[in-house]
């Protein structure tokens, strides 16, 4: 069988990961859409089977056996011991746990032994108390990578994918960070994500920066002088776009099902209407890199953990794209 080989961490010990983790491999269909390894330390795993109180198996493998396995398989590693596991608590050994099983995943996508990486939610203040060393896990993935080309940070609900200009800049900073290569590059990303999931010719929507879309230059002259371009500029490439929309009703458009992307012009413009459409089934993905790596968009609900609350929907929704996109990897990588 040609199914892809996905690699599933556990992210913050500390949260509800390893419990999201079990529920998923218990969901109908996980197992057959996809060859599995679990990176990351076995008390983990049956930490997580204990707190969702459903069983997980744990078929341990050295490294060189990776190639030929199928099925579910657990690559073990020893990055924290049973006892410092602190639920519901920031920790650099935590911490410290996120950081290598995640090193470790993307050591196996290079060397080509898995096809996509998933990875349950991670806490930033764990990580960068461990020695994250950077704004937040998409950079560092780029850093270790040693990936210098455009990458960003993308958020799917369902079938709706939106992609960002500028993101955790201040907003008094927002329009100045505007440019038309900026939108250029987000545009393209949004596409070629699309395609990579299975969207042959994506629709994607442009939302404007101003209110009413500058209303004629009224609110601001961003749209006129950098937007429309843009749009033209992506036009001319023969991609699928339009816009720029005032961004208080491109939403609309997107949940009628008319686009399949909206590339917006700051973190919150898009984040806001994401998270209200379906924040339990919300997915982000490392937009750009050169594996598929995608993870829940939600946090690592430290006031649930280990209680056997976690929604595995968001996860599920995560794993389900990542197969897709790690399919269309696996392909590419074979024909190559």
């Amino acid at each position: 069988m040609n199914r892809p080989k996905i690699a599933i961490i556990p992210g913050d010990p500390s949260g509800i990961g390893p419990e999201l983790i079990a529920k998923l491999l218990n969901d109908e269909g996980v197992r057959e859409a996809a060859d599995i390894v679990l990176v990351g330390d076995a008390h983990l795993w049956q930490r997580g089977a204990e707190q969702a109180d459903l069983p997980v198996e744990l078929n341990t493998l050295q490294e060189e056996d990776l190639p030929d396995f199928t099925g579910l398989a657990h690559l073990d590693l020893n990055t924290i011991q049973p006892d410092e596991v602190e639920i519901a608590t920031v920790s650099i050994a935590s911490g410290t746990t996120a950081l290598r099983c995640l090193d470790k995943a993307m050591d196996l996508a290079v060397a080509g032994l898995v096809d996509g990486i998933l990875f349950a939610p991670f806490n930033k203040g764990a990580m960068t108390s461990a020695g994250l060393n950077a704004e937040d896990e998409h950079r560092y993935m780029a850093r270790y990578l040693g990936f210098t080309g455009y990458h960003s940070e993308i958020n799917v609900l369902d079938e709706l994918m939106t992609t960002r200009v500028t993101s955790h800049i201040g907003l008094k900073d927002v329009a100045a960070n505007i440019d038309q290569p900026g939108i250029l590059r987000a545009v393209t990303l949004a596409s070629d994500t699309l395609k990579r999931a299975g969207k042959t010719r994506p629709a994607i929507a442009v939302a404007a920066l101003n209110p009413h879309a500058g209303d004629n230059g009224k609110f601001g002259r961003e749209e006129i002088d950098i937007l429309e371009p843009a749009v033209r500029a992506c036009q001319d490439k023969q991609m699928n776009v339009t816009g720029p929309w005032p961004s208080d009703t491109v939403f609309l458009k997107a949940m009628r099902g008319e686009v399949d992307a909206v590339v917006t012009m700051y973190h919150d413009q898009g984040q806001i209407a994401i998270k209200l459409l379906g924040f339990e089934r919300g997915v982000t993905v490392a937009g750009g890199l050169p594996y598929p790596i995608a993870t829940p968009a939600h946090g690592t609900a430290f006031d649930i953990a280990g209680q056997n609350k976690a929604n595995v929907s968001a996860t599920r929704q995560a794993f389900n794209l990542l197969v897709r996109m790690a399919q269309t990897h696996r392909d590419e990588r074979s024909a190559a």
